[in-house]
């Protein structure tokens, strides 16, 4: 198996203080890039960032946190978990990370969504009718752009006709580290190969084994389209602790209350214990202590083949100390397992 990367994704949630208090936007912000900042000197591969315009998130504009970042590391690639493309401006969007790409010496990787939230559409006068479509045309031009020479587009329903202009700033590398979030959709992962992009796999509960028709498909369709078969990744809920007691207990009680509060809106029942460990037994919540962590995120990556894993961490109201530690235990501890656990798979092989 390739050499696998580790990775982290936070949408930003407020967290608490050690005495409960909720942080400020402001001051949550500022978290998350001490954090970030702390994975790049532990080794951590990617911190990804989600785009997200709902209260209990702080990162509606994740390339800026982005380039703030950018400021304080050295080596961990800055992405985006995701960024929501059909509710924005292609040409801006490749602005604004070609400028990060800048700024953070060929660091910057934009992970493309239609958006698993939808806020963003009516705060920027989208209609949800057009969800499909609106992705649809954009990521057509976004790939176009890509080619970073003079830009000519015929426009569309959804956007405005080029002819033959330049965008600035291009990139040193001449191509955009690009990928493409999938929720789960084969049209999804058949346009992304179509595109020639990599694919992460969001999986957010149930086996990850479900995935696996997936991870086929997009191979069967970059061959049939003569595009190239790139490495997939995957993301997932989770949280590490010393015990798994203090896991278990910690991360029902956020993830919990993170689930819930959405599911008022999609129609999710509120989740019962039952449910939540089940997904840390057999599903795609990584909850526990470093060793049991290790052994579930080595299984998924065997079962999906997949060549790249991003935790999702800091889900509800984590307080900022359990936030930090994970992070401590998820690059000391975990990474190190896995891989050894891989090796030892490899060696078996």
């Amino acid at each position: 198996m390739a050499d696998i990367k580790f990775g982290l994704d936070t949408f930003g949630d407020l967290p608490t203080n050690d005495h409960g208090e909720l942080l400020s936007y402001a001051e949550a912000l500022r978290e998350v890039v001490a954090e970030a900042v702390l994975a790049d000197k532990l080794g951590v591969d990617v911190i990804s960032l989600g785009e997200h315009h709902r209260e209990e998130f702080a990162i509606s504009s994740p390339e800026t946190v982005l380039a703030g970042i950018a400021t304080q590391t050295q080596r961990i690639t800055l992405s985006t978990g995701v960024t929501v493309l059909s509710s924005d401006d292609p040409i801006r969007v490749f602005e604004r990370f070609a400028t990060l790409d800048a700024l953070s010496n060929g660091r910057a990787q934009v992970m493309l969504g239609r958006g698993s939230f939808t806020e963003s559409f009516p705060l920027f006068g989208y209609d949800l009718q057009d969800y499909d479509a609106l992705f649809e045309e954009k990521i057509a031009m976004f790939a176009k752009i890509l080619e970073e020479g003079k830009l000519n587009w015929p426009g569309g329903e959804f956007t405005q006709k080029i002819d033959n202009l330049d965008i600035f700033p291009k990139t040193a590398s001449g191509k955009l580290d690009t990928w493409v979030g999938v929720g789960g959709s084969p049209e999804s992962i058949i346009r992304a190969a179509r595109y020639g992009f990599p694919v992460i796999l969001a999986i957010i509960g149930g086996d990850p084994a479900r995935f696996k028709p997936y991870v086929e498909l997009y191979k069967r369709a970059a061959a049939q389209l003569n595009t190239p078969i790139l490495p997939m990744a995957m993301h997932s809920h989770g949280f590490i602790a010393d015990t798994q007691e203090e896991a278990v207990e910690m991360a029902f009680k956020n993830i919990k209350k993170a689930f819930d509060k959405i599911g008022v809106t999609r129609g999710w029942a509120p989740m019962s214990r039952e449910h939540f460990e089940n997904e840390i037994k057999n599903g795609s919540f990584y909850v526990g202590t470093p060793e049991f962590v290790a052994q579930r995120i080595a299984k998924s990556i065997q079962t999906l083949g997949v060549e790249r894993f991003d935790l999702v961490y800091g889900a509800g109201e984590q307080p900022v100390s359990a936030r930090q530690h994970m992070i401590e235990l998820y690059a000391n501890e975990v990474i190190p397992r896995v891989r050894e656990l891989l090796a030892e798979a490899n060696n078996e092989d």
